[in-house]
């Protein structure tokens, strides 16, 4: 068994695992557990001998819980790792990857705003707030790491901004988040409907050019922005 490359689920105690039909054991003699985090050594300890994989399925999701491999092969890659990580060609290596990943990063936060400006669509007397405003929204979902629409792919950027606005919207001009929301399957998505089109009717009187109070929960919110 210890020959073989297997996927494995994490079970306690700890230190064994769960094979595929469901019985529990322990990992071979000497092996040792390398915890998730650099997929470059993951990976070359995989290759480098037998190995298995700890993962859990929660949902539509898979979370990785580290290799079990044999320990000395551990060892031997984890210090091969190091050395190449210390390296002076590592380290430019490394800093032109930031710098690339900064400037693209750069270039989706200018990309997204400008897309929220075109899904605002005000109205040449609110032009001013409607920067403000696509600035606010493109400095909030954007961030890699922020979980919001506008980190997807999977949809059109169009599309990405108009959901990331309303979210915003959502957030910013609504009670939403001081709701005490029934725990009713289905109540929270409808809630959310009905608060979306409350701010897309708020949204039309912008586009419009009509006048707006001076405590429109939309002025209000761009108010409180540093």
């Amino acid at each position: 068994m210890s020959e073989q490359n297997r996927i494995v689920a994490p079970t306690f105690p700890y230190d064994m695992v769960r094979l595929e039909d469901g019985t529990k054991t322990k990992p071979p003699e000497g092996w040792a557990l390398l915890k998730p985090g650099d997929a470059t050594l993951t990976r070359r300890v995989k290759a480098a001998g037998p190995s298995w994989t700890v993962q859990e399925k929660k949902g539509r999701k898979t979370f990785s819980h580290g290799v079990w491999a044999p320990a000395h092969i551990i060892e031997r890659e984890t210090q091969r790792r190091e050395a190449e990580k210390a390296s002076p060609a590592y380290q430019r290596r490394l800093a032109a990857d930031r710098a690339r990943r900064a400037k693209k990063q750069e270039e989706y936060a200018e990309d997204f705003e400008t897309a929220v400006f075109d899904y605002l669509d005000f109205h040449s007397r609110y032009l001013d707030l409607a920067r403000t405003m696509a600035a606010a929204i493109a400095a909030h979902a954007t961030p890699v790491g922020s979980g919001t629409v506008a980190r997807t792919k999977r949809i059109p950027i169009e599309e990405r901004a108009a959901a990331a606005t309303i979210a915003w919207m959502r957030h910013q001009t609504t009670a939403y988040d001081d709701m005490q929301i029934a725990r009713v399957k289905g109540r929270r998505r409808e809630v959310r409907r009905e608060l979306a089109q409350r701010s897309k009717t708020l949204l039309q009187r912008y586009r419009q050019g009509r006048d707006t109070p001076e405590r429109c929960p939309l002025k209000l919110a761009l108010a409180k922005l540093p």
